[in-house]
Order: structure tokens, then sequence, then C-alpha cells
């Protein structure tokens, strides 16, 4: 996931000054990266070894499109990870890859508008990302995204949440024993005006006492799948026949 800081206060995502992961980063790979690293895998990897020229992972977090990218492909990976908390670990984990997958990924830490990628790739994900732009932010995504891509390019995008809650959610985290220690956490979501308040709570314990607390607070900004394909479509893109799971949508790139 890729927050706007707590204060909701509309900023270009990633800026390492605002670092929104600063908690999450040492809990996300423990709890979250192996169920969704299973989930990339189905949702992507059909699309991901068809690519022919480049793959481009827009909020690459700690990695995990990113190395189901290098594995299911054989072509150069751009991995788009602005936040630094986040980056460390991506890094980490591509520092115990073998070299020559090593030496098809490059990890660029600035915002994709930043980087400026020209025709790099032929297909991009978005996964994990989108829900965390508020409208504007996510409208100025499309054309930077359009300028990665070469011309009938594909992006896949997992949607955000279509409305806001009816009500208070709480969903819990898997629990994860690291030696002598246990992690785990929840993440409880809410409406609030025209966002979702979403916060996380995790937990370490140890000889059957608590040990740390720590909570972190994002914001999610609700998009109906028409109103994310409208956006698209004026920056060039197509919708393509829906997929077996509703929560991606699959657009090519017809213009610029």
């Amino acid at each position: 996931m890729h927050p706007s800081p707590t204060d909701g206060s509309v900023v270009p995502l990633g800026r390492e000054e605002l670092d929104a992961y600063a908690i999450s980063a040492e809990f996300y790979d423990v709890l979250q990266a192996e169920r969704d690293g299973a989930l990339v895998h189905r949702l992507y990897s059909g699309d991901v070894g068809n690519a022919r020229l480049g793959v481009l992972d827009v909020g690459a977090g700690t990695g995990c499109v990113t190395l189901m990218s290098l594995m299911e492909s054989e072509v150069p990976v751009h991995a788009v990870e602005p936040t630094r908390s986040m980056r460390s670990p991506l890094m980490t984990r591509l520092a115990s890859l073998p070299a020559d997958l090593r030496m098809r990924v490059t990890v660029h830490p600035h915002t994709l508008d930043e980087v400026g990628l020209h025709e790099v790739a032929d297909v991009a994900v978005c996964h994990n990302t989108i829900a965390c732009l508020s409208p504007t932010s996510r409208r100025a995504l499309w054309p930077a995204i359009a300028k990665a891509l070469v011309p009938a390019g594909v992006l896949l995008i997992q949607l955000p949440p279509a409305r806001l809650p009816h009500r208070e959610t709480t969903h819990d985290l898997p629990t994860r024993r690291v030696g002598e220690h246990e992690y785990g956490g929840r993440v409880v979501a809410s409406a609030d005006v025209n966002r979702i308040r979403t916060r996380f709570d995790y937990w370490v314990r140890g000889d059957g006492v608590v040990l740390r607390e720590h909570n972190e607070t994002f914001w999610m900004w609700p998009a109906a799948r028409t109103t994310v394909i409208g956006e698209l479509e004026k920056a060039g893109f197509a919708p393509l026949p829906r997929r077996a799971d509703p929560a991606v949508l699959a657009v090519r790139l017809t213009r610029r």
C-alpha cells in the first residue's frame, strides 16, 4: 500500500521526508508478503510472462511484483519505489538474488513522473497502490504510465474500493513467529468524509506478554471502476476484457 501522510494533505506520492511507512516497513514482509506474493502471481504472472520488452512495477514496495516479474519473464524490470523505508527491504531482497537476475532489474527511487521513463515496457503493474492516491494524484499518474509504455502496452491495476465502508471493519493479519517472538496485527477501516481511514495495529509478544505495540494510519480514496476507466481513456488507454478477478482492471495503450 502507498499511503498519503496522515494529515491527508495532497503531496506527490512517496516524498521521503513524508515517509508514511516508517512503522509498517518493519512488519510488512513478516505479516503480509507471503500472502501478497501468492496473490500477485495469480493476478499478473500470465501477462508478465508474455512481456517482450520490459515490465514496469509502479509502487514496488518491498518487491512482490518485482520479484515475480524477474522469475516469470526474461526482460528488464523497472521497479519504481520512492519511499526509502519500503525500498530498503526491496534492495535487500534483490541483493540476495543471483547476479543474472539482479542485472535485469533497475530500482528507481523517485515518483514515476520524476523518473521520466519513456517506452521502456510493454507490461505495467500497479498493485496495492492506486487506492492510496488522491483523485488528483491518481489522474496525474496515468499520463506518466502511458509515457513509460510502448504503444499497445498493457497496464494492470488493482482497483481501489468502489465505495466507502458502511461501518468500521476489522481484519486480523496472520500471526508469524520469528525466534522467541510472535508478530501480529490487525487492520481497522472506517469512513471519514470522502476517504477511508485505514489503521494498522501491530504487536510483538514474547513469553506471553506484549513487548511492543505500534500503529500507523493510512488514507484511501474509493473510486468506481467506471470512474477509473474514464480517467484512463482520457490518457489514451482502452479497457480490455474483464479478468477473472474483478479487483483487477486491464487496459491497453491505444494512443498518446
